[in-house]
């Protein structure tokens, strides 16, 4: 940890991209946003997009923008993501789940610095900072030919690898206390403020495996907490979690961290607009679900305001 550590502070400084990998949930966006507000473009727009969850039918306009008029109802221009983060940082998470053609389109933005919005005749530049994550081998994909090389190594300039929860030995107690620390800030349960970890608390947890890293670890301390006073252990929260993922793994053959639009889509469709049905088809808990289909619309609802 402290060797990435390191090369964060190092890479704040600079404007070079970078390429951070690491597993769903060990706090890549995180990393990103720190490298933001320690670098020259602190004051600027932080732009984070979910390649993941970009609708196929909005890409184009999602990232370039378009010209007032060009669609039927488009009543003003809108600037799509890259002119929004101009001066600023655009952070692209899950950039291995960006389909292939939106990544020809990606590699003109980066080697242009302009977009071309729908509609117009003429590139317009932008400056922006590219940082970019993902939890897949990229160098594998492109043997693979689901990326482009040619973006791969405009990608691949500075990376490198957040650990995962369960490697962060030296500083697990001290990440844990941090997060109580915020939980107990946000007065989550103001009527309990002197609540604190014990030792023996902090042992327990760093034994548990945390397959879903920072996350899983922010949601259990949450839950903790809140029930701590009423006699709740924390060992009976952590085995609960170990038997919630038992059964997600029985019950799911394949599972998909960030669905596809389009295959959000299908299975709604198939599953008669159920979501809980529609979640098991896709391979992903009901919430993470509700989750890509909010950002979705909102996506669409930035776009009409801009």
């Amino acid at each position: 940890m402290q060797t990435f550590k390191r090369l964060l502070s190092i890479a704040a400084k600079s404007t070079i991209p970078v390429l951070i990998y690491g597993e769903s949930g060990s706090g890549k966006e995180i990393a990103a946003r720190f490298l933001h507000k320690q670098s020259e473009r602190k004051e600027g727009p932080f732009v984070a997009v979910n390649c993941g969850a970009l609708a196929k039918n909005l890409i184009e306009n999602l990232l370039e923008g378009s010209k007032k008029g060009v669609y039927t109802g488009s009543l003003s221009d809108q600037k799509g993501l890259v002119r929004a983060a101009d001066q600023g940082t655009l952070f692209l998470d899950e950039i291995g789940e960006m389909p292939i053609d939106l990544q020809s389109r990606l590699l003109r933005i980066i080697q242009e610095k302009a977009v071309l919005p729908i509609g117009e005749s003429q590139s317009i530049p932008v400056d922006f900072r590219l940082i970019c994550a993902t939890h897949r081998d990229l160098k594998k994909q492109v043997q693979e030919g689901l990326f482009r090389e040619d973006l791969y190594y405009r990608l691949h300039v500075f990376p490198m690898r957040i650990p995962s929860l369960r490697e962060r030995k030296e500083d697990f107690h001290n990440l844990a206390i941090e997060i109580w620390n915020e939980i107990k800030l946000s007065s989550l349960a103001p009527e309990f403020p002197d609540l604190e970890l014990s030792l023996q608390e902090l042992a327990i947890l760093a034994r548990f495996s945390w397959p879903g890293n920072v996350r899983q670890l922010k949601n259990v301390l949450q839950r903790y907490y809140l029930l701590k006073p009423y006699g709740e252990s924390l060992q009976t929260i952590l085995d609960q979690e170990i038997s919630t993922l038992s059964d997600v793994k029985e019950t799911l053959k394949v599972r998909s961290p960030t669905p596809k639009w389009d295959h959000i889509v299908e299975a709604l469709n198939k599953n008669e607009q159920n979501k809980s049905k529609a979640a098991v088809t896709l391979g992903v808990s009901r919430g993470c679900l509700c989750y890509q289909i909010k950002k979705h619309y909102s996506q669409c609802k930035w776009l009409e305001e801009h």
